[in-house]
C-alpha cells in the first residue's frame, strides 16, 4: 500500500488543493455526524420534560469550556419557554438545532466528495496521459514479446479499476476514522462503561474482515491478467476476421475466447464470494454489539439509573454511527486491494525502461550530406543471428536494393537502420556518426518508411497523409497524391481527400492503400527514403503506375529498397543479394545477371527477362 501511495503522490502534487480541501470538509463531515445525535439530547429533554432549569444566562469562560457553555445557553433558552408555558417554542428551537447540525454534515459531505472527484479524475487522467506516453515511447522490441491486448487492457480497464476502487483510501484514511474517533470521543462523555463495549466491536471485526481477505489482492491480479488475454482474443479476431471465415476457424477463436471468459468468470465470482462477506460480518457483528449495548444500556437506565433514557438514545445513535463507517471501512478494504492489483500492473508499464533511450549528449542531425555506412553488423531478435558481420555504404543520391529469399535479414536491415532495434554487434553511421550517438527523433526525421502493410489509421486521407507533414496545404497533399498515382481514385471519391478510408483503410484495395503510405512518403520529402517491399501489394496495372512514381521520387534521393518482386529494382545503382543474413553478391542487375549465381536464379524463378 505504502509503496503504491508513494508512487501515485506525484501525480497527486498537481491536485493538493483538493487533497486539502477533501481532507478539511471530511474532517468537519466526521464532526457533525457524530454532534448530529447529540443534537438529537435538547429535543428528547423537552419531549420528556427532563430539561435542566438554569434561571440565569451562562458567561463566556473560554474556548476550552465552550462545551459547557453551549449546554448552559441551550438550557437557559428552552427552561424560559417551557417556564413562560410556551413548550412548543422550545420544542422548536431543538428541532432547528437537529435539522441545521444535519444539513450541515450533508453539506460538508457533499463538498468532500466534490473535490475528492475532481482528485480522482484529474489523478487518473494525468495516469493515463502519462501511460500513452510511455506506451508510445518504448521500443518495438518491447511490444515482440507481449500481447497487445494486455497492454491494452492496463490503460484501460486497470486504471477503471484504480479509479472505482483505490481513491476510497481517502475515505479509509479521513472520513470514517474521523467519524469513529469523533463519535468516541462524544460517546465517553455520555458513558465510558457503554463505550468500552463499543471499542471490544472493533477489533474483533477487523481481524476477522482480514483472515478473510488474505487472497483477495491476487485474485484480482490473476482476474486482470485474464482480462488482458481476453482483450488480445478480441483485438486479434477483429484483425484477422477474413481469415477466420475463410478457414471456417470460428469455433477455435469461439473456444478460446469462451475458456478465457470462464477464467474471469470463477475468478470474479472468488472476488465477489470475498466481497459479500464483508457486509454480512460486520452486520453480525454490529447486531451482536448493539444488543449487547441495549441489555447493558437498558440496565442502567431502568434498574441502576445512572444514566438518562434521552441520553441513552442518543448514545445507541453515535453507537450505530461507528458501526456504519467501521462496516464501510471493511467493504473499503476489500475495493482496495482490487485497486492496488490494478495500480501494480500500471506502475509495471511506468518502470517498464527504455531499453534505447537517446543518450544524454545525442547529437540532433539537421541534414543528409554524405552516405549511410552499416559496418560489421550482427543482430538476433531470440538466440539466432538473422544477420552476421553485415557490410554495405549507402551513398548520397544512391538507390541501394536488398534481395534475397524470405528470412534472409532484409527487413531487419530496415527496422536496424530507422533504429526501431539496435544492432548487437557493429555500428550504423550517417555522416560518420552512430545512429546510436544521434536523436531518434532527428534521425527520423530524414526518413521516409513504405512498409510492406500499408499501415492507414481510420481517418480521412488527408490527416493520414498529414502525418507526414503536418502543416502541408491541400495543394500539397493533391501534388503528393498524383506523384504517388493515387489521385486518380481520391478524385472520385465523394468527399475527396476528406473522405474517411476506415479502420486500417479498409474501404480501399490493397493497391490504393499503399498508394497513400506512398504519398504519405512523397510528402514527407526526406533525403532518405526505405522502401520495405512497397510494391508487393499491388496488382500489376497499380505496381506499374507506382513503380513509375518511386522512381521520379527516388531519383536524386538516397534509397534503401527491399524487393522481392525483382522487376521494381533493376535500376538500382546497387543490388545486394541476401542468404541467411550474409551478403552473397552486389552489383548492378546486368553485372548480376551476367554472373549467373543466386540472382539470377531468383529472377529466373520469378520469369523475370
Amino acid at each position: 500500500m505504502k509503496k503504491i501511495i508513494n508512487q501515485l503522490l506525484p501525480f497527486i502534487k498537481k491536485f493538493k488543493r483538493h487533497v486539502f480541501f477533501n481532507v478539511l470538509f471530511n474532517l468537519l463531515y466526521a464532526f457533525f455526524s457524530a454532534l448530529a445525535f447529540i443534537s438529537l439530547i435538547p429535543m428528547l429533554n423537552v419531549l420528556f420534560d427532563k430539561t435542566t432549569a438554569v434561571k440565569e444566562p451562562p458567561t463566556w469562560e473560554g474556548i476550552f469550556k465552550i462545551k459547557a457553555y453551549g449546554e448552559q445557553l441551550l438550557n437557559y433558552k428552552v427552561s424560559s419557554y417551557l417556564e413562560n408555558g410556551n413548550a412548543q417554542m422550545a420544542l422548536v428551537i431543538a428541532i432547528v438545532i437537529v435539522i441545521s447540525t444535519f444539513l450541515l454534515k450533508n453539506m460538508f459531505g457533499y463538498f468532500a466528495m466534490q473535490h475528492v472527484m475532481y482528485l480522482k479524475n484529474g489523478v487518473l487522467t494525468d495516469l493515463r496521459k502519462t501511460m500513452y506516453n510511455k506506451i508510445i515511447g518504448l521500443p518495438i522490441s518491447f511490444y515482440s514479446k507481449r500481447q497487445k491486448g494486455d497492454v491494452m487492457a492496463r490503460i484501460l480497464g486497470d486504471i477503471n479499476e484504480m479509479q472505482n476502487s483505490f481513491f476510497i483510501i481517502l475515505e479509509l484514511i479521513v472520513r470514517e476514522p474521523a467519524t469513529i474517533i469523533f463519535s468516541l470521543i462524544m460517546m465517553f462523555t455520555i458513558s465510558w462503561e457503554l463505550s468500552l463495549f463499543v471499542l471490544c466491536f472493533i477489533p474483533v471485526a477487523g481481524f476477522l474482515i482480514s483472515r478473510i481477505g488474505k487472497s483477495l489482492k491476487k485474485n484480482s491480479l490473476k482476474a486482470q491478467q485474464e482480462s488482458g488475454r481476453l482483450i488480445s482474443i478480441v483485438e486479434e479476431t477483429l484483425t484477422g476476421l477474413k481469415i477466420i471465415k475463410s478457414y471456417n476457424a470460428e469455433g477455435i477463436f469461439k473456444s478460446s475466447f469462451i475458456t478465457s471468459a470462464d477464467k474471469i468468470l470463477k475468478l470474479r465470482n472468488k472476488i465477489g464470494l470475498k466481497n459479500n462477506l464483508a457486509g454480512p460480518v460486520s452486520e453480525v457483528l454490529g447486531i451482536a454489539t448493539i444488543a449487547i449495548l441495549l441489555w447493558y444500556g437498558g440496565k442502567l437506565v431502568l434498574v441502576d439509573k445512572v444514566i438518562e433514557g434521552t441520553v441513552f438514545l442518543p448514545f445507541m445513535g453515535l453507537a450505530y454511527g461507528i458501526l456504519t463507517p467501521a462496516k464501510a471501512i471493511s467493504k473499503a478494504s476489500y475495493k482496495v486491494k482490487n485497486g492496488m492489483a490494478a495500480a501494480d500492473r500500471v506502475f509495471d508499464i511506468l518502470h517498464e525502461e527504455n531499453s534505447m533511450p537517446d543518450l544524454p549528449n545525442a547529437t540532433t542531425l539537421e541534414r543528409f550530406n554524405h552516405n549511410i555506412s552499416i559496418e560489421n553488423i550482427s543482430f538476433k531478435y531470440d538466440e539466432d543471428y538473422v544477420l552476421k558481420n553485415f557490410s554495405v555504404e549507402v551513398p548520397k543520391g544512391k538507390t541501394i536494393a536488398l534481395v534475397g529469399q524470405s528470412g534472409s535479414g532484409k527487413s531487419t536491415i530496415a527496422n536496424l537502420v530507422t533504429r526501431f532495434y539496435d544492432v548487437n554487434e557493429g555500428r550504423i553511421s550517417i555522416d560518420g556518426t552512430n545512429i546510436k550517438n544521434i536523436t531518434k527523433h532527428s534521425l527520423r526525421n530524414l526518413m521516409g518508411l513504405v512498409t510492406q502493410d500499408s499501415i492507414l489509421f481510420n481517418e480521412s486521407i488527408k490527416n493520414n497523409i498529414l502525418l507526414g507533414k503536418p502543416d502541408a496545404t491541400d495543394q500539397d497533399i493533391i501534388e503528393a497524391l498524383k506523384i504517388a498515382n493515387a489521385w486518380e481514385f481520391v478524385k472520385d471519391l465523394p468527399q475527396g481527400i476528406e473522405t474517411n478510408i476506415g479502420d486500417s483503410g479498409n474501404k480501399l484495395s490493397g493497391g490504393q492503400k499503399q498508394r497513400l503510405s506512398i504519398a504519405r512518403a512523397v510528402l514527407k520529402n526526406p533525403p532518405i527514403m526505405i522502401l520495405d517491399e512497397a510494391t508487393s501489394a499491388l496488382d500489376t496495372e497499380s505496381e506499374r503506375l507506382v513503380q513509375d512514381a518511386l522512381e521520379n521520387m527516388m531519383r536524386n534521393r538516397t534509397s534503401i529498397v527491399i524487393a522481392h518482386r525483382l522487376s521494381t529494382i533493376q535500376n538500382a545503382d546497387t543490388i545486394v543479394v541476401m542468404q541467411k543474413g550474409k551478403i552473397v553478391e552486389q552489383g548492378t542487375h546486368t553485372a548480376l545477371m551476367a554472373e549467373n549465381g543466386v540472382y539470377k536464379k531468383l529472377v529466373d524463378m520469378q520469369s523475370f527477362e
